[in-house]
Formats: C-alpha cells, structure tokens, sequence
C-alpha cells in the first residue's frame, strides 16, 4: 500500500488539498497520512511583519494573537480531517493496512522545522499540499524547498476539488534528469489513467519526436490511450504554451520536472516551475 503525506493548515483551502489526496490514493488503495504543523506563537514571529515592527506591549499582544491564530488553525484541521474521512467513508486508522480500501490517520506536531518536514515527506510515496501563499506561519520558501531536498513526487492542488486525477494526465516532456525522474515517480498514477498526452514545446527535433513517440509506445501496449504534442517555439514563453496546452486538452494532472535550473539562473530569468504553478489551476506533480 502506498503513503500519502498530506499537508494541512486549517483552513478553506483543505476541502481541495483532501479531494485531491483522495484522487491519488483511490486508484492506489493508499493510506492518506495527514499532517498538520501546529506552529506558535514565538516561531510564527519571525515571518511576521506585525510582530517585527511592534514595541512595548504591542510585541506580547500579537504573539498572543499569533498563538491564538494557531490554536484555531490546528483545532480547525483536526475538524476537517474528522469530517472529511465520515463524509468519504474513510477509515481512521494508525498505520496503513493491507486492504484494498483508501485508509487515513491524522498527526499534528508543533514548530516542526523544515528539516523535520522532509524526513517525514521522504518516508511517504507522494505528497500533497496546496499551492498559495500558507497562513500558518511556516517559513516562506517551504514549498520549493520541500519539492527540491524531499526526494518524493509533490502534488500541488489547484483551487477547485477534482473529481479525478487519471482521467487525462499530461506530461510536460524534455530531455532532463529531473522529467525522467517526474515520470519514474508518477508511474501508478500514470499506468491508471485513461489517456495520456506527451507535450514538448522545442523545435521539431527528430530524435526528440521519436523518444516521445516511444514513450507514448510504452503505455499504449498497457491499453492507455496516448497522444504526442511537440508545440513549434514562438515569440511565446514556455510556460504559457504549456498552460494553454493544460487547458486545451483539460487535463486533470500536469505532470513535469520542477526546477530545473540553478537558483541563481531562476533569480535572474526567472522560473519556469514558479509560472506554471501559478498560471495552471490544475493540479500539478512536481518532481526535483
């Protein structure tokens, strides 16, 4: 059985993160491990601009404010999680079972560091989490830095709940490492879907045609539909073809190697990753 690290905050944003858990896991009979960061008062303060510019009493009353904040945002994610598992029969469990049935189980730890976070993403098969700016005052960055150093495949939801994530995947394909390695970790979801689309957008190289063609040869002898889409550069960013790729083929997973690029090259020019991410809502699975 496979393990889905589930990152949750709290807040509105949860129904989405839980409905695309369950998507992944569903077709994978997983266990949904999902877990919440409790983070304080004193260790939100250093993210905080309120706190940073307060004086005198006011330094105590927003701490107070932070910790309260807290307080709600973890009482609010163990509600989620208890009716979110009612709600989609899930059964709450400690550990994953040998069943055939979607499981879960539900932790919280207080001031987790980054590197805590990591060890517990690089333990599970895949993680999911949502994409906007967090609330709960973990340090900014952490996404990135999770989807670089954590080893695992991370599956950012969009806004809305998906209905499913095996109904039309595209794979955003070049010749790297890090989209071998996107495609590697993305196999049982990939092997579930009804239909796959390989786009690249370069120039039309033969011998990148043939790879793709031979890639799509791999799962079309598992019975799963595949197209090929090379896209001709234009006058037109990357990211932005392959957003209008995404919509135009209504994909319900984009799946593509993230980050690429030394951070220096990305703080200069940019990053291709940061863009999709932002300009694609649809559930994405990022892969370092």
């Amino acid at each position: 059985m496979k393990t889905i690290l589930v990152l949750i905050g709290g807040s509105d944003r949860d129904e989405a993160i839980f409905r695309t858990a369950l998507a992944a896991a569903t077709p994978l009979s997983a266990h949904l491990d999902f877990f919440h960061v409790h983070v304080s008062g004193g260790a939100a303060a250093k993210y905080d601009n309120h706190v940073q510019f307060a004086m005198g009493a006011g330094v105590q009353n927003a701490l107070d404010h932070l910790d309260a904040k807290a307080k709600t945002f973890s009482e609010v994610a163990t509600n989620h999680v208890r009716k979110f598992c009612v709600a989609s029969n899930i059964e709450i469990c400690d550990a994953p079972t040998n069943n055939k049935n979607v499981t879960a189980s539900f932790r919280k730890e207080s001031d987790t560091t980054i590197e805590r976070l990591i060890f517990h993403a690089s333990q599970s098969d895949f993680v999911v989490m949502g994409r906007a700016k967090q609330k709960q005052g973990l340090a900014p960055g952490t996404r990135e830095y999770l989807v670089r150093t954590c080893g695992r495949p991370v599956i950012l939801a969009a806004s809305a709940a998906p209905q499913t994530l095996t109904g039309t995947i595209m794979v955003c394909w070049k010749k790297s490492d890090n989209v071998a390695r996107a495609i590697a970790a993305a196999m049982p979801i990939l092997t579930s879907a009804k239909h796959v689309v390989f786009t690249n957008v370069a120039k039309r190289r033969k011998g990148d045609i043939e790879i793709m063609h031979d890639l799509a040869a791999q799962f079309a002898k598992n019975g799963i539909s595949t197209d090929v889409q090379v896209i001709p550069l234009k006058n037109i960013a990357t990211p932005d073809l392959l957003s209008v790729a995404a919509e135009e083929c209504k994909a319900d997973l984009v799946v593509m190697g993230a980050y690429g690029q030394s951070r220096f090259h990305e703080l200069v020019f940019g990053s291709s990753t940061e863009t999709l991410i932002r300009d694609v809502d649809r559930p994405i699975l990022l892969m370092h």
